[in-house]
């Protein structure tokens, strides 16, 4: 089933944009442990929309209420499921035939034969992600001595300041996690603009894990790169992703793309990390750096060319709703929430070193 994750941890995420609630289960925790809702409640705070005029009008609170798996406030080692309830729905804006371009509605009717929910994307909505952050939240929780954080890297065409990864897991607790103030208000400015024209911009967020010592991840098909790349594909609006320094390292030579070391009192010591912590999809200790490219909303108010399925017909048309000018500032937790859940399948593997 598509809509379900992991190997020693399983996470199931369900519900519709519009529907009466989305949610998560969870498999594979262990028992006994204590979740800090506080912690989850700042976690999806960061994410919920309505709060700034850069974000979406729509207004979810986006509270948690756990069903099952949580007893006396910790984990019962039974699944754990959680749901959201959608409280500021408007079904009504969505129309069912005149599909989106950018968005899933062509490609989700053509596979579900028209009996999907089309309502604000459905079940393909950026939406399903609040609950990828709950889950997030309570893997952050379990990795203790790992630290995860992200930012905007480069928003609307604006970069912000090179940072080494503790500066951007810093960062990531910013309101505007931006490590540079001049950067962030030309990006705000860049969001604001995009809004008022009708439109909209994306950019790219960088995710980084301090703490995460040598030997997670598995060679080939379940390396760190991949099982974080397929993760980072199921967050809507993600159509790209590089680790450490990326595509650049095909314009360096081998001797300048290598992470040379020394040694020191035992100690290994790396001179770079260009390779952004892995090498053979095995961590190799040193922090865990990768960047993820994301598109702009594909929902704008400005008119665009598309098809009414119900006629086959050619029409232009404008699309209402409530849409994010920039999802990339609500997509940073949700970024860091999927490590977190890699991380912790992988540490759930028995790698507890």
């Amino acid at each position: 089933m598509g809509n379900i994750w992991g190997t020693r941890l399983k996470a199931a995420i369900f519900g519709e944009s519009h529907g009466a609630a989305i949610g998560v289960t969870l498999s594979g925790l262990p028992p006994g442990f204590e979740i800090d809702m506080d912690a989850v409640r700042r976690e999806m705070a960061r994410r919920a929309p309505g709060g700034s005029p850069l974000a979406t009008a729509r207004g979810e609170s986006d509270d948690v209420e756990i069903l099952s798996g949580l007893f006396e406030g910790k984990t019962a080692g039974t699944p754990l499921c959680a749901v959201i309830r959608n409280r500021d729905a408007r079904p009504g804006d969505y129309g069912r035939y005149v599909v989106r371009p950018g968005h899933a509605d062509l490609p989700v009717y053509r596979k579900y034969g028209g009996y999907a929910d089309y309502r604000g994307g459905g079940h393909s909505s950026g939406r399903l992600t609040a609950p990828l952050v709950f889950a997030g939240a309570v893997a952050k929780q379990m990795l203790r001595g790992v630290s995860i954080g992200a930012r905007i890297y480069r928003l609307g065409g604006i970069s912000d300041a090179d940072a080494e990864p503790e500066r951007v897991v810093e960062a990531s607790a910013l309101e505007f996690p931006v490590v540079d103030a001049d950067a962030a208000r030309r990006m705000k400015d860049a969001i604001l603009k995009a809004k008022a024209g009708r439109d909209s911009v994306g950019g790219v967020i960088e995710c980084a894990a301090l703490g995460v010592p040598a030997g997670w991840g598995d060679p080939f098909f379940n390396s760190i790169e991949s099982a974080v790349s397929g993760m980072m594909f199921s967050i809507p609006a993600v159509k790209g992703i590089e680790f450490g320094d990326g595509f650049a390292l095909a314009d360096m030579t081998g001797l300048a793309a290598n992470d040379q070391m020394r040694a020191e009192d035992g100690v290994i010591h790396f001179m770079s990390n260009h390779n952004g912590g892995i090498n053979g999809g095995i961590s190799n200790g040193q922090p865990l750096v990768f960047r993820v490219a994301v598109r702009p909303t594909p929902t704008v108010g400005a008119e665009q060319s598309t098809v009414d399925l119900s006629k086959m017909e050619t029409v232009t048309a404008s699309f209402g709703g409530r849409h994010d000018p920039c999802v990339v500032p609500r997509a940073v937790p949700v970024v860091e929430a999927g490590l977190a859940l890699c991380l912790l399948d992988f540490f759930l593997g028995g790698w507890k070193k």
